[in-house]
C-alpha cells in the first residue's frame, strides 16, 4: 500500500498549515472566550477553496480528494477546532450532500456559492426529542400547491445563526415513519426562519450552534433535495461522510494537543531537568505519538474508501470513534504534562481539552459509532 501523500495532498497542508497559523492561532483564544463567529476568517476559507474542497470545480469547488479535504480539517483543527467545524458541516453536510443528491438547478444556484464561499450553510437534523434518535422528526413539512409550510424547533444547528443556507430534514408524511421524512433547501433570508437562541457551549465556542425556528415557512417544490420521503436515507448518507470530517477534527485536536504538551515537557523544568527525561512523561508523550498515528491512518484510509468508490461507512465509524476517544485521551494527558499550568487558560490545552469533547458526541456519538460497526461487521 501506497502511504505516499500526493502533490496536492501535500500543498493542501502546507497551504491550510500556513493559514491557520497565520489567521486563525492570533485570535483562537479570544474568540473562544467571547463566542466570537470569525466572519474573516471564514471569507479568506471561502477564497482559498477551503469550504468546498472535494466538490467538482464546474460548481465552485476545489476538485480535490477527500484525503486532501481530511488534512484541510486535520491542519485547521489543529490550531483552532471551531475553525474546523464550521469548515466541516460546510464542505461534508452540506456541499456534499447537495453533490450527491440535487439537481442540477439546485447545483448551480445553491451548491456553487456555498462550495466557493460566497454563502455559508448549515445542516439541520436534530430536534428537542430527536438526538439520537435521528427518526424521531416532529418538525412538520405539509404540501400547499407548488409549496411546502414548515413548523418545528431544530437544534444544535453548527453554523445556524450565520448560514444563508440551510439542509433540512422534515417530517411530510407521519405515517410512513423514516419514509415520511424530506430533505428542503432552506434560505434564511425568508420570513418564518429565525434563530431562538445560541448555546452558550463548553467547547468549539467561536463555532455557534443555534436552535432555529420554523414558523410557517414556506418552501417550494423545487428546493426539495431529492425525492419525497428520501430525507432520512439522505441524512444518514451524508453523515456517514460527515464521520470523516469529524474525525479529522478529532484528529488535529489531538495533534494540537500533543505538540503543546511536547513542547511544554521540554522547557518546564523540575528536579534539576527537563520533565520529558522522566519516564512518566516520556512514555505518555509516546501514547500519545502513537495513538495520534494510528487515529492518521484510520482517518485517510475512511478518505481514501470514499475516493475509491468503496464501502466505506464502517470504516468512517471507526475513525470518527478512534479519533474522537483518542483526542479525549490525549487532551487529558496533555493537561496532566502541564500540571496546574494546564488548568490555567494562559497555555491552550485546557482548549483542546473543551474542544475535544464534542466531538465523541455529534455527528453520532461513540456509541452510535460502535452500533454502526457492529451492525457492518454482522453482515
Amino acid at each position: 500500500m501506497d502511504f505516499q501523500l500526493t502533490e496536492d495532498q501535500e500543498f493542501i497542508r502546507k497551504a491550510a498549515r500556513e493559514f491557520a497559523e497565520k489567521e486563525c492561532r492570533p485570535t483562537a483564544a479570544e474568540r473562544d472566550e467571547h463566542k466570537t463567529f470569525p466572519h474573516e476568517i471564514v471569507k479568506k476559507m471561502g477564497e482559498l477553496g477551503f469550504m468546498g474542497v472535494a466538490i467538482p470545480e464546474q460548481y465552485g469547488g476545489a476538485g480535490l480528494d477527500y484525503v486532501s479535504y481530511a488534512i484541510m480539517i486535520e491542519e485547521l483543527s489543529r490550531v483552532d477546532a471551531s475553525i474546523g467545524v464550521i469548515a466541516s458541516v460546510n464542505n461534508s453536510l452540506v456541499c456534499a450532500g447537495i453533490e450527491k443528491f440535487g439537481t442540477e438547478e439546485q447545483k448551480q444556484e445553491i451548491l456553487a456559492p456555498l462550495a466557493s464561499g460566497a454563502r455559508l450553510g448549515a445542516f439541520s437534523l436534530s430536534e428537542p426529542g430527536a438526538g439520537s434518535d435521528a427518526a424521531a422528526q416532529k418538525t412538520t413539512a405539509v404540501a400547499d400547491g407548488d409549496y411546502f409550510i414548515i413548523n418545528g424547533t431544530k437544534n444544535w444547528v453548527t453554523n445556524g445563526s450565520e448560514a444563508d443556507t440551510i439542509l433540512l430534514m422534515a417530517m411530510t408524511d407521519p405515517d410512513k415513519g423514516v419514509k415520511g421524512i424530506t430533505a428542503f433547501l432552506i434560505d434564511t433570508a425568508d420570513a418564518g426562519c429565525s434563530v431562538l437562541k445560541v448555546e452558550d457551549k463548553l467547547g468549539i465556542r467561536s463555532a455557534h450552534s443555534a436552535q432555529m425556528s420554523y414558523d410557517n415557512y414556506r418552501v417550494h417544490k423545487s428546493r426539495m433535495l431529492g425525492a419525497p420521503g428520501q430525507g432520512f436515507k439522505i441524512a444518514m448518507t451524508i453523515l456517514n461522510g460527515g464521520r470523516i470530517g469529524i474525525a479529522s477534527q478529532a484528529l488535529g485536536i489531538a495533534q494540537g494537543a500533543y505538540e503543546a504538551a511536547l513542547e511544554y515537557a521540554k522547557i518546564r523544568e523540575q528536579f534539576g531537568q527537563a520533565i520529558i527525561n522522566f519516564e512518566a512523561v516520556g512514555f505518555t508523550l509516546a501514547d500519545m505519538a502513537t495513538r495520534i498515528k494510528a487515529a492518521r491512518l484510520l482517518t485517510y484510509n475512511a478518505a481514501w474508501m470514499k475516493d475509491s468508490g468503496q464501502n466505506y461507512i464502517a470504516a468512517a465509524s471507526m475513525a470518527k470513534l478512534f479519533a474522537s476517544e483518542t483526542a479525549m485521551w490525549t487532551a487529558t494527558k496533555a493537561i496532566q504534562v502541564h500540571g496546574s499550568n494546564g488548568y490555567s487558560k494562559e497555555y491552550p490545552v485546557e482548549r483542546y481539552f473543551r474542544d475535544a469533547k464534542i466531538t465523541e458526541i455529534y455527528e453520532g456519538t461513540s456509541e452510535i459509532q460502535r452500533l454502526v460497526i457492529s451492525r457492518e461487521i454482522a453482515r
